[in-house]
């Protein structure tokens, strides 16, 4: 298989316009315009029931004592966990792109509606897929203004204090199962943990993002 996108290139920085939270002066960081971006894949093999895509930051800190503290820092070496921004699940083979801004363009806050999403397919058809839920949903779950069910793609939002640059890892896999074997609110680890053994290929780009000025000014 084969994915690219028109918003950016592999190993390139995500734009600014794809994240959940950009630089700020004053505040360090503030919303975006938060737009999924545009993805399109190939080459997808035969026997594919549906595909499933995910967007994983794999460099989050592990412990978060020092996260968006005044006067301290995210060591870079500090051990790191996966993040899960997006799971869009039971996308059909004959899907074969996702425009910039489709299931995203704007933060809302305590989250977008979910699991179910329906879209625009050929000759006014509709196409029903279904999200899962990101991991904004845990991170907020303390916040009562921001506190609720985050479906479907939230962008990145390092921390401002972070020394290593964050790696968000877009993947796709075809799969021979045409719906993924979970129902109601599950999470994109769990979709992740559901499609193992129905792996019929995956293919995969990565962008970069920070909100540290001195990281970011290096990208």
């Amino acid at each position: 298989m084969h994915l690219w996108s028109d918003t950016f290139k592999d190993g390139d920085i995500i734009p600014e316009a794809c994240a959940f939270g950009v630089q700020d002066a004053h505040t360090h960081v503030r919303l975006s315009s938060n737009r999924n971006p545009h993805f399109a894949w190939d080459d997808v093999p035969a026997g594919t029931e549906s595909l499933i895509l995910f967007c994983i930051d794999i460099d989050v800190p592990s412990v978060g004592t020092d996260v968006n503290q005044e006067g301290r820092e995210v060591p870079h070496n500090l051990a790191r966990v996966d993040f899960y921004h997006w799971s869009l699940c039971d996308i059909p083979p004959t899907m074969k792109a996702i425009a910039e801004g489709q299931f995203s363009d704007r933060v809302s806050a305590r989250g977008k509606p979910g699991p179910a999403v329906t879209v625009a397919a050929r000759q006014g058809a509709a196409l029903t897929l279904r999200h899962g839920l990101n991991d904004y949903t845990g991170w907020f779950a303390g916040d009562p203004a921001m506190a609720g069910d985050y479906y479907g793609y939230d962008g990145p939002c390092p921390p401002w204090n972070d020394q290593r640059p964050h790696r968000y890892i877009f993947r796709i896999y075809a799969l021979d199962i045409p719906r993924l074997p979970l129902d109601g609110r599950f999470s994109g680890a769990e979709a992740m943990a559901a499609i193992r053994g129905h792996i019929l290929d995956e293919a995969q780009l990565v962008g970069v993002y920070s909100l540290h000025p001195q990281v970011a000014a290096q990208l």
